[in-house]
């Protein structure tokens, strides 16, 4: 069971990052509350991000380019792509979201938040992930490009 420094640290943590958090939690009042039903639940509540569904098809939005043209543009068949859309738990692999930034465009920071918002980042240790970086701070967006580099280094390209 977590002890009550642990609880209290976490109260004062929520109160620091939310406003209007009521205080739960004190050392007095320790008792009256139970721990998964109350805080934790705020905690999530609070801290929650939105959804891959929801960072990518508000970047879609925000690119004023239709469905077809992102799917067609990222090297996706329409079936693939009505599961991304239709499934909120389904989560693509990372090529594909690659994929999907480079058909739209997005920045480097925005293809870090799609691709946390799935789970995944760009690493600085991986290759193909650095050439990727390398060809989104170029504004260097053509999938093509990058797959002919990509094999030219011996790597796999992104979407076969």
């Amino acid at each position: 069971m977590l002890n009550q420094e642990f609880l209290l640290d976490l109260e004062a943590f929520l109160q620091e990052h939310l406003d209007d958090y009521p205080i739960l939690y004190n050392e007095s009042s320790m008792h009256q509350f139970d721990l998964k039903e109350m805080e934790l639940d705020v905690y999530i509540e609070n801290n929650r991000q939105p959804t891959f569904q929801q960072v990518l098809f508000d970047y879609i939005n925000q690119s004023g380019l239709t469905d077809p043209q992102v799917y067609k543009k990222a090297g996706m068949d329409r079936r693939h792509f009505s599961k991304i859309r239709s499934n909120t738990d389904y989560l693509p692999k990372k090529n594909s979201l690659i994929a999907l930034a480079f058909a739209l465009e997005l920045t480097l920071e925005e293809t870090d938040s799609l691709l946390q918002s799935a789970g995944y980042s760009l690493s600085r240790s991986d290759k193909k992930d650095l050439m990727v970086e390398f060809f989104l701070k170029k504004k260097q967006y053509n999938l093509f490009d990058l797959n002919e580099t990509l094999d030219l280094y011996g790597l796999e390209p992104l979407l076969k």
